[in-house]
């Protein structure tokens, strides 16, 4: 049961929510939002915006703890593999998810949420670079997205994993319509704002980014993939040359996820940037070590085999982000 209260003194509004089991009485989750008057549709649009995110999050958690029957079935499974999503990002929550959709899959072949979800969780993986991924996945998850899409062609976790798997392809153009539909069917998925917020700086639509994180970041503050936003935030501004704007979130984005190894290399490349060498130095060794020692041989290496975006994005990372792991000790050859 959602229940709330709402106050309001002089130009300013507080709203009160909170969850509770109905059959336990106890609470699942609270939250306060202050905030300005002003467009009350659009203080509207966010809070209620806020609520479905935080609501879907819990809900998802709830049913999928939820005791089931010894032979639990092809929803069960759906919902404990989104609810393992939920999770911070690392690989018991992605093989526990992925094992779940494949249950799904096994009871029933035909089912396109199960082919839609097995999808994102095998390409989260592959994006997340875990060792256990590999090229199999990327495959699977092709034709898993295809056969959903060619059955239900509204299904949005099967766009958007099309659009990842797009992304993962370096074909940004092609991957931001697939993010934007999902977006126009689902305006609070946190997950293709951040994926469309990464594509349009890819594609050079730099001044488009920031606002898109923000909000995904609105959206879903509590988000364990919250990190990926933050991420992208610094990036931009660490290319832009704002280098003490970008280390403020960089190092956000290191603190919500420290077992991801992108927030160290960028923070690596920002400190070195600053003159902080003995910072540069550790965040690139932690980075080596998530990723494995032999990472990061050479610029050389680097500016070879990544995807830096269209020509005034790579110029852009070149003036910024190679420089600055070119100090941080990342050797040119």
């Amino acid at each position: 049961m959602l229940e709330g209260s709402i106050q309001r003194s002089g130009n300013r509004v507080r709203v009160n929510t909170q969850l509770i089991d109905a059959e336990t009485d106890t609470h699942l989750w609270a939250e306060r939002f202050d905030r300005a008057i002003g467009d009350l549709f659009a203080l509207q649009n966010e809070i209620t915006s806020r609520i479905a995110v935080a609501l879907n999050v819990e809900v998802l958690a709830a049913e999928a703890a939820r005791a089931t029957e010894s032979n639990p079935d092809v929803l069960d499974y759906i919902l404990q593999g989104r609810a393992a999503l939920t999770q911070p990002p690392g690989l018991n929550s992605y093989g526990e998810a992925i094992n779940s959709f494949e249950h799904a899959l096994a009871l029933d072949p035909q089912s396109v949420k199960a082919k839609g979800w097995l999808a994102n969780a095998l390409l989260g993986r592959v994006l997340d670079l875990h060792p256990s991924s590999s090229w199999d996945d990327l495959k699977r998850a092709d034709t898993l997205a295809n056969q959903a899409l060619a059955a239900s062609p509204g299904s949005m976790p099967a766009h958007l994993a099309k659009g990842q798997l797009l992304r993962v392809e370096r074909r940004c153009e092609d991957a931001i319509p697939e993010f934007e539909m999902v977006i126009s069917s689902k305006r609070n998925s946190s997950a293709a704002l951040f994926a469309l917020g990464e594509c349009k700086l890819l594609t050079g639509s730099i001044d488009e980014v920031i606002p898109l994180e923000e909000q995904a970041i609105r959206l879903g503050p509590r988000d364990p993939y919250v990190f990926n936003s933050y991420l992208v935030i610094g990036k931009v501004h660490l290319l832009q040359s704002r280098i003490e704007e970008a280390i403020v979130w960089l190092e956000r984005a290191r603190i919500r996820n420290p077992g991801s190894p992108w927030p160290y290399v960028w923070l690596a490349s920002a400190y070195a940037l600053q003159g902080e060498t003995d910072h540069a130095g550790a965040n690139l060794a932690e980075a080596r070590r998530l990723l494995g020692e032999d990472s990061f041989p050479s610029l050389a290496e680097l500016m070879a085999h990544g995807y830096w975006g269209v020509p005034k994005i790579r110029a852009l990372f070149e003036a910024t982000y190679f420089a600055g792991l070119r100090k941080a000790g990342v050797p040119e050859e």
